[in-house]
């Protein structure tokens, strides 16, 4: 009873929240996946954060090396009583001044310099001189007269200047990759192109028609090959080959085959009087697109039969024998029964091969080039990066694949594989 000190076992509740043990186990859970968590979280932002730091800057693929000033030593006038080293600096680039220039250099033992440029001071050995700044492209020469004394090897010594006391030269220049200086040039300039509605319709046809391509073929072989006959085990590991053999190699064998000047496919096509004369199929439009297309179906449609034939072995073969003695037709087995259990890892492989096809560049790259309306945006991601040479408009195009991938995958989580209850 309450109030008088006497328990009712009516009373007793379960502890709620978490005790001090409990509380303690978790820190220490956190404490032991928290390196794991931070490196793969490195792994993955850093590389997405440094793409889309680059493309907001107008950076071009010789930006990428740092400015710097470029120093060369040489001995001329060399056998004379009076010879001189000569240091030519220069500031390769083409629009940065690097300021605060100092050249250093150490002269070997035997050699006496005479008077000193401008700008310069000796400390024992040890020549420093004070350049300044060095506009874009620009170049200077200094020339310091020496003297080897009486007892040095002079051809040892000249090896020595030339050769064995590099010299140095530092200074300060702004860095386009680190400096804070943004614009939306890269996106607007993508955004501008006339192409890139074309580009978009390419990369939106290949993915669509690849992805539902791949897995309607993929559904097919797995209806063919989950029946037992003879053979069966041979068929199946043929129908791996496209998936498993080197991509270079299918995709020059198609080439070669489907070649309009030597291809065995055009000489057999008009051998039987299909066509009147050769067909390039991957230089005409829009012929390269629906065949860089093919090619993906063929090429992956394996992966999706492998996990849908999976799926299919496993769901209970009671439910078939069942709607067999009711008079169901195998249309009406497929459509009722079998589709319903294959919705989630048709939803599942929807998803990944839509992404994978999105981002596919490789094959397409191979089979055309991205010519004849191939070029879809990660083979424009290439183009613009190295063929184009400017490294920020490719990566504002692979900031735009990015945003178009996760767009669709937060659309299709949200909504699309919920009804298969994913």
């Amino acid at each position: 009873m309450r109030g008088t000190g006497q328990h009712n076992m009516t009373d007793v509740t379960p502890p709620k929240g978490h005790g001090p043990l409990a509380r303690r186990e978790a820190r220490l859970a956190w404490g032991l996946l928290l390196p794991t968590i931070i490196s793969v979280s490195l792994v993955v932002v850093l590389p997405l954060l440094s793409v889309f730091w680059i493309s907001f800057k107008p950076i071009g693929l010789a930006d990428l090396r740092p400015t710097v000033p470029v120093v060369r030593e040489d001995l001329r006038d060399q056998g004379e009583a009076t010879q001189h080293v000569r240091y030519r600096l220069q500031n390769r680039s083409q629009d940065t001044t690097i300021t605060h220039v100092v050249l250093s250099d150490v002269l070997p033992d035997g050699v006496t310099p005479g008077a000193l440029p401008d700008g310069c001071t000796l400390d024992g050995p040890a020549l420093t001189c004070d350049i300044g700044d060095l506009d874009p492209k620009a170049r200077l020469t200094l020339e310091l007269p020496v003297t080897f004394a009486d007892g040095f090897d002079a051809g040892a010594l000249e090896d020595a200047i030339e050769d064995e006391t590099e010299a140095l030269a530092t200074g300060r220049a702004d860095n386009i990759l680190t400096n804070f200086d943004f614009t939306f040039d890269n996106f607007a300039r993508i955004f501008d192109d006339s192409q890139f509605l074309t580009v978009l319709w390419a990369t939106v046809f290949y993915t669509v028609v690849g992805t539902v391509g791949a897995l309607v073929v993929g559904l097919f072989a797995a209806l063919l090959l989950n029946k037992e006959f003879k053979g069966q085990g041979v068929l199946r590991g043929l129908y791996l080959f496209p998936y498993v053999a080197p991509v270079i190699a299918v995709a020059f064998t198609w080439v070669i085959l489907l070649d309009p000047f030597s291809g065995s496919v055009n000489a057999l096509l008009m051998q039987m009087g299909l066509t009147s004369g050769p067909i390039n199929f991957f230089g005409e439009r829009p012929l390269a697109l629906l065949m860089v297309t093919v090619f993906e179906i063929w090429r992956y449609f394996p992966l999706s039969f492998l996990f849908i034939l999976a799926r299919m072995q496993s769901i209970d073969t009671d439910m078939y024998e069942a709607a067999d003695m009711d008079g169901a037709s195998p249309f009406q087995q497929f459509w009722y029964l079998s589709v319903p259990q294959l919705l989630g890892i048709l939803s599942v492989l929807f998803l990944l091969r839509f992404i994978w096809t999105f981002n596919k560049f490789d094959d397409i790259f191979l089979l055309t080039g991205g010519n004849a309306g191939t070029r879809t945006l990660t083979v424009n991601v290439y183009e613009q990066a190295f063929a184009v040479s400017n490294i920020g408009a490719g990566a504002a195009v692979a900031v735009v694949v990015f945003c178009v991938l996760l767009v669709f995958s937060i659309f299709f989580l949200k909504y699309v594989s919920r009804e298969e209850g994913l």
